[in-house]
């Protein structure tokens, strides 16, 4: 079912777009950003929360430095695209760690995954062993990054 789009001015798309890049900001700092004082921003917040555009706050973590410098996508097929195969399949996924991101397509295969390990042999192992292994899978193609040219935790606007 559609849903309408909430209305949102310049002060809300000023949070959004300060919050987006510097999460950790204090509400002080922000009202001064954008030219209201603390008690209507601390309110313009609560209302993004509420209306979930603003879904939470957290840590954007570097990646290699925690040794998984290893990026894989991996265009996967599966056998059976029924409703429930393919909620079995999403479940399934979830419960994988290197997966990082996982989307159903519409196009020449089903679902496109991230995959973050820590070298090619970690992942030779999560494919054969879990990848493969998940609920309707006919077939795999993997595509190894040689380089991330942006990625969002080395994007200088998320250092907040």
């Amino acid at each position: 079912m559609p849903y309408s789009l909430p209305q949102l001015d310049r002060y809300d798309h000023a949070i959004l777009d300060i919050l987006s890049a510097e999460g950790r900001i204090s509400v002080a700092e922000l009202a001064r950003r954008i030219g209201l004082s603390k008690t209507p921003t601390q309110a313009r917040m609560r209302r993004l929360e509420d209306e979930g555009i603003i879904t939470g706050y957290r840590a954007t973590l570097n990646p290699i430095r925690l040794g998984r410098a290893h990026v894989a996508f991996v265009e996967l097929r599966v056998t059976d695209t029924r409703e429930a195969a393919l909620r079995a399949f999403n479940a399934a996924v979830r419960q994988i760690p290197e997966i990082e991101e996982c989307h159903m397509i519409a196009g020449g295969f089903d679902y496109l995954l991230k995959v973050r390990t820590s070298d090619i042999g970690s992942y030779r192992k999560v494919l054969a062993e879990r990848i493969s292994a998940l609920p309707h899978v006919a077939n795999s193609s993997t595509f190894v990054a040689m380089e991330a040219v942006r990625d969002v935790w080395d994007d200088p606007g998320n250092a907040g």
